[in-house]
């Protein structure tokens, strides 16, 4: 036999190669037929596999097959009763009109008498109209119940315009989505539109509990990567007002944020006018996430800003209140407005124009900025004015500038060379190495850090990165120690430092929280105090707001939340993108800063006068005068009043101070 007759059949392969009793080892002609894996599918499996087909179409689908079975169950009964009614005429027309109407009373349940199959016929028909009607309700329920579901797994694209998107889920989340309902606007309804990895139900019960009722503002959830494309399509970015990239909560997914960068940039055009306002945490990602974003966006360095925020601090102590102030909506911030008389005065003469608001700049039609610009400096017709009020409307130009008592003015001594300084750092993180360097930038010659921190080889390593880099510009030590340990801060000589600063550890995903150690050390060092009998000026950096209201009180103490701080000025620069090259300068080592200067320097104290006194004085020494902080700080504002009305009279105490915006200058202790 040639070796091509004993082929194997698929299916029969065992049968071919093992003969069995009785048998050749040839497969018989009897066993070449199809095998199970080839039997031919029957008709009713094909109808079953088509109408399971046509059910998994959706609820339409499903009506529409159900209408169809009814009709073939109530159709052929109605004919059945109208060819048994004997009232009914014996012409075709009539029996055709009979079942027409039969038909057309399915709903209704029974209720003909007559023979008994004439009941029981009509009892038939009642039957399938309750089924038909329950099976119906049954599928519109369930047609409604999955809408509903996939409404709360958010999927669903929103359709506005003009709206406020916010990518990714993080500590800021609570502080943008409240100060997004804060911000005073034209609109009469504002929507706020939410995308994160997260559920749907769980973004809301956690905006619910954090943020609480948003008044016209409308909040909208949707569950998506805002890495995706797809999932970035639901929330309409190309018709936003602007969108803002969250940063993450670990610097090692700044990736992420460069990621939705770049799918922000693929989902809009560059003709749609979308402001975008972004952050990382990590500078190494802060090249890439600006490429990513394009020209239309901002991003900001989280730690860098958060350093310059801490040494602001150390060197002004109570600076964090101003800074808290001018960031959020709840008081006064910075506004472009537009007058008609502007154009043509000088700043001078609009900043004494301005009853109830602070002019501290000009915004230049090309779009740059200067902050405390010269006194006759003219403003053109393309020229905006840079003011601080409570809203845009506040600020109307007067007739007349308020009056003041030209003998209340004085002028500040001259500056003398500041004298060396020493700060002392308690803890470490991967933000102390800028705090370092801005130290060294900003503090006189001399003066020296020195550094407590647990002796781990990573830490030893970046104290001493950190000495070589800054040079002879500032002394750096490190002191090695466990900041936590009350036998730790006993050992140091605190009336020998200038200032304090306390920072706690990186965040670790599975470790504690590092406001613990923060706060722990923070008691450690009030004990000291209260035993000393004197007051230490102590800056702490905290990542949780909420830990701010347990720390140890202390009066107008400095803590920077340097999470909450970001989502403040995140927020503040998607509002108003001009206040991007106001905040740069304002946190910037050089240029027009904000000071807390003594009274003195400015008005005659121990007197009454009105802050229109102070504002003139401040502008004939170069500054701008936005407010003042009372010697005795009180609750809730420690004092601070941010643009008073330039008619408020106040008596002046020698330890009060003037909030000034003016060029940097080494401060005298």
């Amino acid at each position: 036999m040639r070796k091509e007759d004993r082929k194997v059949v698929p299916g029969q392969r065992g049968a071919a190669q093992r003969p069995g009793p009785g048998r050749t080892g040839e497969t018989p002609a009897t066993d070449h037929r199809p095998g199970p894996a080839h039997r031919t599918p029957s008709a009713e499996e094909r109808f079953h596999y088509w109408f399971d087909t046509t059910l998994t179409r959706g609820t339409a689908a499903l009506c529409g097959w159900l209408a169809l079975v009814c009709l073939a169950l109530v159709v052929p009964v109605s004919t059945a009763l109208a060819w048994t009614d004997q009232r009914t005429p014996a012409s075709l027309g009539a029996r055709i009109a009979a079942v027409w109407r039969n038909t057309g009373q399915t709903m209704r349940l029974g209720g003909e008498v007559g023979p008994p199959l004439r009941v029981a016929l009509s009892v038939l028909l009642a039957l399938i109209a309750l089924f038909y009607v329950s099976t119906l309700v049954s599928l519109i329920t369930t047609g409604l119940t999955d809408r509903l579901i996939a409404l709360n797994r958010g999927h669903a694209t929103i359709l506005e315009r003009g709206h406020t998107v916010v990518l990714g889920w993080s500590e800021q989340i609570p502080t943008v989505l409240a100060e997004l309902v804060a911000a005073r606007t034209d609109r009469r309804r504002r929507v706020v539109a939410v995308l994160a990895d997260r559920d749907k139900p769980a973004m809301e019960e956690d905006l619910h509990a954090t943020v609480g009722a948003t008044g016209r503002t409308k909040v909208v959830c949707r569950s998506g990567r805002p890495t995706d494309p797809a999932a970035l399509a639901r929330v309409s970015p190309a018709t936003a007002d602007c969108v803002l990239v969250l940063p993450r909560d670990h610097p090692r997914d700044d990736t992420e944020v460069v990621k939705t960068l770049l799918s922000l940039s693929a989902s809009v055009t560059e003709t749609d006018p979308v402001r975008v306002v972004a952050a990382v945490r990590d500078d190494r990602y802060l090249g890439a996430a600006r490429l990513a974003g394009g020209p239309r966006a901002t991003v900001l360095d989280m730690d860098d800003i958060a350093a310059r925020l801490l040494v602001d601090c150390v060197r002004q102590p109570g600076l964090s209140l101003v800074h808290q102030e001018l960031l959020d909506f709840a008081g006064h911030e910075f506004h472009a407005v537009r007058e008609p008389g502007l154009p043509g005065r000088t700043f001078d003469e609009a900043a004494r124009a301005c009853p109830v608001s602070t002019a501290v700049g000009l915004v230049h039609g090309d779009g740059t900025l200067t902050l405390n610009p010269p006194r006759p400096t003219r403003i053109l017709a393309d020229d905006t004015l840079l003011v601080i009020a409570e809203d845009e409307r506040s600020t109307r130009l007067s007739a007349t500038p308020a009056p003041y008592d030209p003998t209340a003015l004085t002028h500040a001594p001259p500056q003398a060379p500041g004298r060396p300084e020493r700060v002392l750092l308690l803890g470490w993180n991967r933000r102390a190495p800028r705090i370092a360097a801005q130290l060294a930038r900003r503090t006189p010659p001399g003066s020296a850090l020195d550094v407590v921190a647990e002796p781990r080889t990573a830490t030893v390593t970046a104290v001493r990165a950190v000495t070589e880099a800054v040079g002879a510009r500032l002394t750096v030590l490190h002191r090695p120690g466990d900041p936590t340990l009350r036998a730790t801060t006993d050992a140091l000589d605190l009336a020998g430092y200038d200032a304090v600063i306390v920072l706690g550890p990186d965040h670790r995903p599975g470790r504690a929280d590092p406001d613990d150690r923060t706060l722990v050390t923070l008691l450690h060092l009030r004990a000291g105090e209260q035993e000393a009998g004197r007051r230490m000026p102590v800056v702490t950096e905290l990542t949780d707001d909420r830990n701010r209201l347990i720390a140890p009180p202390a009066p107008g103490a400095d803590f920077v939340v340097s999470g909450r701080l970001i989502g403040l000025l995140m927020t503040q620069i998607s509002q108003n993108p001009h206040l991007t090259a106001v905040f740069e300068e304002l946190l910037a080592p050089d240029g027009n800063t904000l000071h807390l200067r003594p009274a003195a320097h400015y008005v005659r104290t121990g007197r009454t006068a009105s802050f229109a006194a102070v504002a003139a004085s401040a502008a004939h020494q170069g500054a701008c005068a936005i407010g003042y902080r009372s010697h005795a700080p009180t609750p809730p504002d420690d004092g601070l009043r941010i643009n008073p009305p330039k008619a408020h009279v106040r008596y002046w105490h020698p330890e009060d101070q003037i909030v000034i915006i003016a060029p940097e200058a080494p401060p005298t202790r």
